[in-house]
């Protein structure tokens, strides 16, 4: 009898696809990395060959998983499309917008997506759901979320999306004076204070830093908010980015 393949392992294998690490791979799921690998490892021995090869470069498809990844690809999409048909069937009276938020976004593009469902010519509730952005990407897979609006920081591949807003990103220091634009080089004599990886605004930071080819030296603590981030800034611990509309206060030091 052929032996079933696990779904957990088939979602475990597109992660390390997309991010190229087992560890990256292991926190967008919540699971920890002797789990994820203990995944792959018995789905790559129900196809009988390795999907990935393992050294000290980083992770790299096999000659074998580069046939095979876009299968798995294919397939989760059209697995995923099941639930989302039978939800968007089970809803279909449903007069309900439901429409994901990231943290980090701009609360006036919030308003204006409020005030264009207002202006629908049929009416719908417009029902908000703020979340990071792992949780929100699974809400849209489930078909619990119509639409999410979340920072441009990486690839939603099966879904439809486009670039709708942007805004300044801010400096905070506590020698902070002027509001004059900086350079990015000049930041680098401070250790940068970073939040929790789950909103896009630690994975903005590092890709400026990268795009520029400087080095980004992070603070050892870690702040729970953007409100935190600013206050530790501005007492002098480091450094912070942040969008323009998450400062207290549009005159605060920045």
């Amino acid at each position: 009898m052929t032996k079933r393949l696990s779904l957990e392992g088939l979602r475990y294998a597109q992660a390390v696809a997309e991010t190229h690490s087992f560890s990256a791979a292991a926190r967008e799921y919540g699971v920890t990395q002797p789990a994820l690998s203990n995944g792959i490892a018995k789905l790559e021995d129900r196809l009988g060959e390795q999907l990935f090869d393992r050294s000290t470069q980083g992770v790299t498809p096999t000659s074998f998983g580069l046939h095979i990844l876009p299968l798995i690809q294919r397939a989760l999409t059209e697995i995923d499309a099941i639930t989302a048909e039978a939800h968007r069937l089970i809803n279909s009276e449903a007069r309900s917008i439901r429409v994901g938020i990231s943290p980090l976004i701009n609360p006036q593009l919030v308003a204006r997506t409020y005030t264009a469902v207002r202006e629908l010519p049929t009416a719908h509730d417009l029902v908000l759901r703020e979340a990071n952005m792992k949780e929100l990407h699974e809400g849209l897979l489930a078909g619990e979320l119509n639409v999410i609006l979340i920072p441009a920081v990486k690839p939603l591949p099966h879904f439809e999306h486009r670039i709708i807003d942007s805004e300044p990103v801010v400096i905070v220091e506590s020698t902070q004076d002027s509001t004059d634009p900086i350079e990015l080089r000049e930041t680098q004599h401070e250790p940068f204070i970073l939040v929790p990886d789950t909103c896009g605004l630690t994975t903005f930071t590092n890709q400026l830093f990268e795009t520029n080819d400087l080095a980004l030296n992070a603070y050892s603590g870690e702040a729970a908010s953007y409100q935190v981030l600013e206050q530790w800034a501005t007492l002098g611990l480091g450094s912070a980015m942040l969008p323009l509309s998450k400062l207290s206060s549009p005159t605060a030091p920045h």
